[in-house]
Parts: structure tokens; sequence; C-alpha cells
């Protein structure tokens, strides 16, 4: 761990885990084995990556979010080792794009999101999907690429239709949503 990083209390960062310098890391975050973050991402509170994740700067995680095993967050819109007159490329040579992750979302295991998209709060991502344009809050996404296959709850249990009013409803808390335009609202009562 770089000691230009600033990590929360209560975080912990396990055994041959890489946190770079100018991160800011929140309180009581979890960071796994082998997992990389790189200069200068921002990690909110309760935040999870699991082992061998890879945030690459400029990365920016919400409260609550949870990295899976090994997924990756890319920076880079066209990358290259060299540039076109054959030299190698170094930190001057272009411009890191990030991923933005929304409060509470989920990005499963082995999923990689290709910068620059933002995930929506809430949302989740499938294992093994794989992002290439921005997810909206509550949604379900699955596949390459990925596409919305349904809606989420804040619990994480995929929503059920409600009945004949056209909400959706969270079966484990009971919330309910209202769907208008490819986008998902949740109702206040």
């Amino acid at each position: 761990m770089s000691p230009d990083a600033s990590i929360g209390d209560g975080s912990s960062i396990w055994h041959l885990a890489q946190v770079r310098e100018g991160v800011r890391m929140g309180e009581n975050c979890i960071v796994g084995r082998g997992a990389y973050i790189g200069t200068g991402v921002e990690m909110g509170d309760n935040c999870k990556v699991q082992n061998y994740a890879l945030v690459y700067e400029p990365a920016k995680l919400g409260d609550g979010v949870f990295i899976g095993p090994a997924v990756v967050l890319t920076n880079d819109t066209y990358p290259r080792a060299i540039n076109a007159d054959g030299t190698l490329k170094s930190a001057h040579d272009w411009e890191p794009v990030g991923v933005t992750i929304g409060e509470g979302a989920a990005i499963g295991a082995r999923a990689t999101c290709v910068a620059p998209v933002m995930i929506g709060p809430w949302a989740t991502v499938a294992a093994g999907a794989v992002v290439v344009k921005d997810v909206p809050a509550y949604a379900l996404v699955a596949g390459v690429p990925a596409r919305r296959i349904g809606w989420v709850g804040e619990s994480g249990m995929p929503l059920q239709p409600g009945a004949d009013d056209g909400a959706w409803v969270c079966p484990a808390t009971g919330d309910r949503f209202a769907e208008s335009n490819g986008t998902l609202t949740k109702e206040i009562v």
C-alpha cells in the first residue's frame, strides 16, 4: 500500500493487494488478496473489492459497491503499447478514462466494464458480462455485450411484476418501483 493513499477507519487490505498513491478509500472497505486499486481511485464507505479484481484509475465507486473476484474496470479507450511512430507509449501519451459505479451496485465475478461507462445505483452486472454502455439504476445486465435482462431491488433480488398496476416489486423488501422510458424509479410511500 502506498503511504500516499488515504484509507478510512475500519478498512482492511489483504495480502498481495496493491493500493496506489492518491487512492481515497472510505471507512469499512475490504480489498481482497491480489486486487489492484489504481492511482487516485475513489471508493466510498463499505465497499468490497474481491480477490484479483483490477480497478484502474480514474474509477469512482459509490458507497456500498461490490466488485466481484477478477473483475476488470478498464481505463483506456484506444489501448496500444506503442505510438503510431513505433515508440513505447508512456503515461503522457494517453488520457485515462474511468468507470463510475453508483451506490450499492454490484459487479459479478470476471465481468469487465469498458471505460468510459457509468453503472447506476443498485444495478447488478452479471458474472462474465462485458459492459460497453451505461447501465441504468436498478438494472440487471448480462452477456457480451451486456444487455438489460431485468430489474433488481436494493436487496439484489430480481424484481417481480406487480399485480395489474405495471409496477415492479422487490420480493425481499416489498419496495415498489415504476418503469418509464427504460428507467426505474423507487416509489416513495
